[in-house]
């Protein structure tokens, strides 16, 4: 949304019950230093503050002065966790501010060490906490949470497989839902962070005497099933049209999870569906560039390799997989067969002719080594497959070797780039290093990492040049799919509101001159910058709620446009909607009303 319209928001008045130390320490209404000299007499704050009335662009500039003073992502982490707890007004727009420079503080890569040392760190409870031994009250305490509120988002973990950190326990992310904010537009009023404590196995926080959650092995099967369900329940009965966001589940619940309640309630598992949708976002774009009939390349002609099977791994298999079927009209069979997938125990396939384990194992009758003993590596994979699309979602550094690299190289045509994508996170789990793979590749490779790397400087052909590294990060999208799904108030997010929001992405490439043409490329970033993450989703967003619209997915908010025929029409209709929706950091002016907002 514009600077002015956020004016104009700004303009109208906020009828607040508050006063006192209550706003002062509201961080959802406090201003701090800014509240204006009426509403110090207004609100009873006259006193409690320093003559001085600072504007928001004041306030940044004395936070970012602060900030500077810590030396180490983490204590930065923590000054911005302190000044959320402040006021969200004064935090979302310092972040907005230094949007590149501070997302990788509140989130990947730095989140990570924030969660694994939880319960050292904690201070102050942010969220919902759902413990499994006090499920009985589990409604009661829901409802004292969201009582008189109004709640798009949940952002919901049991923290079980935190990506580079594992199982931690009690652990909660809340940077998922800040970004929902941030870079979706989400009024962080209508959000809420919710851990679902069923234990750990982590046996270093069970032995820690500050851990802050429940001291007991992680709970399985039926019981686990039961406590899951009856939140889920709670959600649909009291909140039916809100997005409910699954992080960070094991990759076994979290793709039965997901399956059991997406025809349900709209849900979104981030791990699988995010992961997936801006790869999948990423090669769109990248197979317009890498061949030299880019224009005329499908998703169904590549040869994909995937190192890693977890949630991540086949989250973005089955997104690419369903993309290829639903763009290009190939079965899901064929579709399957254009991936190979490799983990730790080798390349995934069959011992037998049927091709059972699991819909993307490779037969038996292709010929691989199918000895007791056998382990097939990514480097035989890599020679004998000839993949056009490398990906790595691992987290074992170093995988993506020089030979390995080199044998992908050996198996494109002339004119052919190699897309490879080392997607670990963090960045010291990185498959390989942006900087290496170009050398390797003579700077033939179109390269995307999950963390933020810089540019990669090289000299090509006598000619210096400079590469921009994609980063293949999940907020370029899921803040997006979450604001557009809201927007359309749909009953479910479906594989092609998801489909629509990676292509609206892909378009948005640096690298693409046109939507009906490719152009030499000179080493920009395959994705869109960071620092464009708002405007970016805002266009996401866009794209997923038309979608949801003409498909008729969308809530009953819709329904008289759902069969209008004028298909700009609703896209203006959309798009307008979508504008007046978007929450901006802005101070509203505050009238005092003892019946007014608490």
């Amino acid at each position: 949304m514009s600077l002015l319209n956020s004016q104009k928001l700004a303009l109208q008045p906020l009828r607040i019950a508050l006063r006192g130390d209550a706003l002062l320490n509201n961080p959802r209404f406090s201003k701090g230093t800014a509240f204006t000299i009426e509403e110090r007499k207004s609100f009873g704050l006259s006193g409690r503050l320093p003559f001085q009335v600072n504007t928001l662009e004041e306030q940044c500039d004395r936070s970012y002065e602060q900030l500077q003073q810590y030396d180490s992502p983490i204590r930065k982490n923590a000054f911005l966790q302190s000044l959320k707890d402040q006021n969200w007004t004064l935090y979302y727009a310092l972040l907005r501010k230094h949007l590149k420079e501070l997302v990788p503080v509140i989130y990947t890569p730095t989140q990570a060490e924030a969660i694994s040392n939880y319960s050292h760190l904690f201070r102050k409870s942010e969220g919902l906490y759902l413990t499994l031994p006090d499920r009985d009250r589990m409604e009661e305490d829901f409802l004292e949470q969201t009582k008189g509120r109004k709640i798009d988002l949940f952002v919901c973990t049991d923290a079980e497989a935190i990506l580079g950190i594992g199982d931690q326990g009690v652990g909660i992310s809340t940077s998922k839902s800040a970004l929902y904010t941030l870079i979706g537009g989400i009024d962080p009023s209508r959000s809420l962070s919710v851990t679902l404590d069923v234990g750990t196995n982590n046996q270093g926080l069970l032995n820690d005497p500050l851990y802050v959650g429940w001291r007991n092995n992680r709970i399985r099967g039926a019981e686990y099933d039961e406590f899951i369900n009856k939140f889920v329940q709670l959600v649909r009965k009291h909140f039916p049209n809100s997005l409910l966001h699954f992080e960070d589940f094991g990759v076994l619940n979290a793709h039965r999870l997901l399956h059991r309640y997406r025809d349900t309630h709209a849900v979104f598992n981030d791990d699988i569906q995010g992961t997936g949708a801006v790869t999948l976002a990423c090669i769109m774009a990248a197979i317009r560039v890498a061949s030299p009939n880019a224009a005329q390349a499908k998703l169904s002609e590549q040869r994909y390799v995937i190192l890693g099977a977890g949630s991540a791994g086949m989250g973005i298999s089955v997104q690419l997989r369903d993309a290829m079927v639903a763009a290009d009209g190939i079965t899901c069979e064929e579709a399957n067969k254009r991936f190979w997938m490799v983990d730790r125990d080798g390349l995934l396939f069959s011992r037998n002719t049927s091709g059972a384990g699991g819909e993307f194992c490779r037969s038996a009758e292709e010929g691989w080594d199918t000895s007791a003993e056998g382990k097939i590596d990514l480097l035989t994979v890599m020679q004998r497959v000839k993949p056009t699309v490398l990906i790595g979602c691992s987290t074992a550094s170093g995988a993506f070797t020089r030979e390995v690299v080199r044998a992908m190289l050996m198996g494109m045509g002339e004119g052919e780039r190699p897309i490879i994508m080392p997607l670990s996170n963090p960045s010291r789990l990185v498959e390989a290093k942006p900087e290496a793979i170009m050398r390797w590749t003579e700077g033939r490779a179109l390269v995307a990492t999950g963390s933020p790397f810089p540019c990669v400087k090289l000299t090509v052909e006598g000619r210096k040049q400079v590469f921009a590294i994609a980063e293949c990060n999940n907020a370029l999208i899921y803040p997006g799919l979450g604001f557009g799904a809201n927007l359309a108030q749909s009953r479910r997010v479906t594989d092609t509101m998801l489909l629509a929001g990676a292509k609206r992405l892909a378009l948005l490439s640096p690298a693409i001159k046109s939507e009906s043409s490719s152009a030499e490329y000179n080493g920009e970033s395959i994705l869109p910058d960071v620092q464009d993450a708002p405007k970016v989703n805002f266009e996401i967003g866009v794209a997923v709620a038309e979608q949801a619209v003409r498909e008729g997915s969308a809530g009953a908010l819709w329904a008289h446009v759902e069969k209008e025929e004028d298909a700009e029409r609703v896209v203006k209709e959309v798009r307008q909607r979508a504008a007046e929706k978007v929450w901006v950091p802005w101070y509203s002016r505050y009238v005092y009303d003892p019946l007014g907002i608490s």
